[in-house]
């Protein structure tokens, strides 16, 4: 008698249809079919809220889930099995039911400067007044108005293409963007300058890719366990509980720095007001494995030095304008 073998499985991700998210999701299958070879991936794309609403400043829509809720639908529907998320836009409160499976190794989590054409060449320190910086972040806009005052800051939205072409329109003399989605769409040599943590300290999850599925889906977090970069993991578990501690959403001025050395970790955690005007700045370090407690005790420590307090006011204005 001949054994029927059961046929390999399929796996159905689930991703944003950006230029950008569809190329971090086809590294993701790449990656995770040379360690499973048998298994059939397959792309499932979907339009999230993010992507919807393209004329209101990220801010003013108050959803922390803007990028993903679609997606985390999907999965609690059983449409899809597992979504790749830029880990920047996970909530650090997922909805029940679902799990963060896997954090991918981090690409530079820096943020770039891209100038106009004009002004190739210079940094920002050398932008005359004036000159109108391009940014859809709060986190950017509030540690850049801190150092550079004399800036018009305007808010730009859109997938990377559009918003470079808005540059290179003339609308703005510079952009600010992520490295990593630079360099993932590989248009590195559009990049002028990248920012030191003392003038811009990046998102939480930067850099990095979240693989998020069923909670009770063991087989496959399994199975995605083949992705997880421990360093990264415990880099960003420790920026995440950060934010988590703070209440903060991907859309309230909130920045990190992480590093490992050895077995110990150092967080470097800013809270700051959206004009620039207040700000709270400071660093732990302990061990790596206790990532999430080191988030926890920075994040009650820029609450003894005026973090919460800030941080309600920017909530404040932000259900004021919304």
């Amino acid at each position: 008698m001949t054994s029927v073998s059961s046929p390999p499985r399929t796996i159905r991700i689930g991703s944003r249809k950006s230029q950008l998210a569809l190329v971090q999701t086809y590294w993701v299958r790449e990656q995770l079919q040379k360690s499973y070879p048998d298994i059939n991936f397959e792309v499932h794309t979907m339009s999230t809220q993010g992507d919807k609403i393209l004329d209101v400043a990220l801010a003013k829509i108050g959803d922390k889930g803007l990028f993903t809720k679609e997606l985390e639908l999907g999965m609690i529907e059983k449409s899809i099995d597992f979504a790749v998320h830029s880990l920047k836009d996970l909530p650090t409160n997922l909805p029940e039911g679902l799990a963060l499976a896997a954090i991918t190794e981090r690409e530079n989590p820096a943020d770039a400067v891209v100038f106009h054409e004009q002004y190739k060449g210079q940094t920002l320190e050398t932008l005359p007044a004036g000159a109108v910086i391009g940014t859809s972040s709060l986190r950017r806009l509030a540690q850049l108005r801190h150092k550079f005052p004399h800036f018009t800051f305007k808010d730009v939205r859109g997938n990377l293409n559009t918003r470079m072409a808005k540059l290179d329109a003339g609308e703005y003399d510079a952009l600010i963007l992520a490295v990593a989605g630079l360099e993932r769409l590989e248009m590195s040599d559009r990049i002028h300058q990248i920012l030191p943590p003392d003038i811009s300290l990046h998102a939480v999850g930067q850099g990095a890719l979240g693989i998020e599925c069923r909670a009770d889906d063991a087989e496959l977090i399994t199975i995605l366990k083949a992705i997880q970069h421990p360093q990264t993991r415990d880099r960003c578990l420790a920026e995440r509980s950060f934010l988590r501690s703070l209440e903060g959403g991907c859309q309230v001025p909130i920045g990190v720095n992480t590093e490992i050395n050895g077995d110990n970790l150092t967080l470097t955690g800013i809270v700051a007001s959206v004009d620039g005007q207040k700000l709270v700045k400071d660093t732990v370090t302990g061990l790596a494995k206790d990532a999430e407690q080191l988030g926890t005790q920075l994040a009650n420590t820029l609450r003894q030095q005026g973090a919460t307090e800030i941080l309600e006011e920017i909530f404040t204005e932000i259900k004021r304008g919304s």
